[in-house]
């Protein structure tokens, strides 16, 4: 996906909110964008998930796209797994597997008793984990979070941290802001800064993973034995740093929220995990 002059003015007369934005999006990463309140993130955002059109320059190569605001309209009469289910068949489930489909995610989120419960009479928490739900059901190419987290609990922000690190590691993109400057930390492969209209990358930023440098926040330390003469597999969900021990085995330390997707990408490639060790940021 690639933005080419970008800009966007709100009325024919308003000002630029954005304006001469050039930056591409590959596949498998994992995209910060940040900036002052006010600044033009949520209209970066609402740009790249296809909400609004460019009042200027052009977007092209926008994959499948699923977008959750700060705040979900939940004023519609539906129950929270209607709902779910009917936008399962709107990403192309049948309808009994939509229905299991959103069952399960509404466990994973904690909301599986609020299944039969109208959509405007949920709470601001639990109205936002069925905007997420809805957006991960779609498996989209591109996932677009816009202070996704807010009102979430501590499980449900769990659940949606491993969540987009499965996005990552299954070949996707998601964009992503955040007041919390700790979420996700030491895990985005680039960083955005919008400022005075333009956007530009994070000048020095490092992904993580890379040799020598540390990752912010807690990492996952995995040891792990491959079958005789195997290599790692190749682009493995967060970057691990790796070294072997004296007896052959293979030691990966990445971001804690790829913990989940590491695991299983080593396990889908045979390797046999010998630990699994967390380890806290130093102060």
């Amino acid at each position: 996906m690639r933005l080419d002059g970008v800009g966007r003015r709100y009325g024919l007369r308003g000002s630029w909110v954005l304006r001469g934005v050039g930056l591409s999006l590959p596949g498998r990463r994992l995209v910060r964008v940040q900036g002052a309140n006010g600044s033009g993130k949520s209209t970066l955002l609402r740009l790249l998930a296809g909400i609004d059109a460019p009042s200027a320059g052009r977007i092209t190569g926008r994959p499948q796209s699923a977008y959750v605001p700060e705040r979900f309209p939940a004023a519609m009469p539906l129950t929270a797994l209607g709902y779910l289910t009917r936008m399962g068949t709107v990403h192309g489930l049948r309808r009994d597997a939509a229905a299991d489909e959103a069952r399960e995610w509404l466990e994973r989120f904690g909301a599986a008793s609020y299944a039969r419960t109208p959509l405007a009479e949920l709470s601001k928490g639990s109205s936002q984990k069925v905007a997420v739900a809805q957006a991960l059901m779609a498996r989209p190419a591109l996932l677009v979070l816009d202070e996704a987290w807010t009102g979430l609990d501590e499980n449900a922000r769990t659940v949606l941290d491993r969540s987009v690190a499965e996005r990552v590691a299954e070949g996707g993109t998601v964009v992503f802001v955040d007041h919390d400057p700790a979420r996700l930390a030491g895990a985005a492969d680039v960083t955005y800064r919008v400022e005075h209209g333009g956007v530009q990358e994070v000048a020095g930023f490092v992904p993580p993973g890379h040799a020598g440098v540390p990752a912010d926040g807690p990492r996952v330390r995995i040891e792990a034995e491959g079958p005789p003469g195997a290599a790692l597999p190749s682009g493995l969900p967060g970057a691990p740093r790796t070294e072997r021990t004296p007896d052959g085995a293979t030691v990966l330390t990445a971001s804690a929220p790829y913990s989940d997707a590491l695991l299983r990408s080593l396990l889908a490639g045979h390797w046999h995990i010998r630990s699994v060790a967390v380890e806290e940021a130093s102060p």
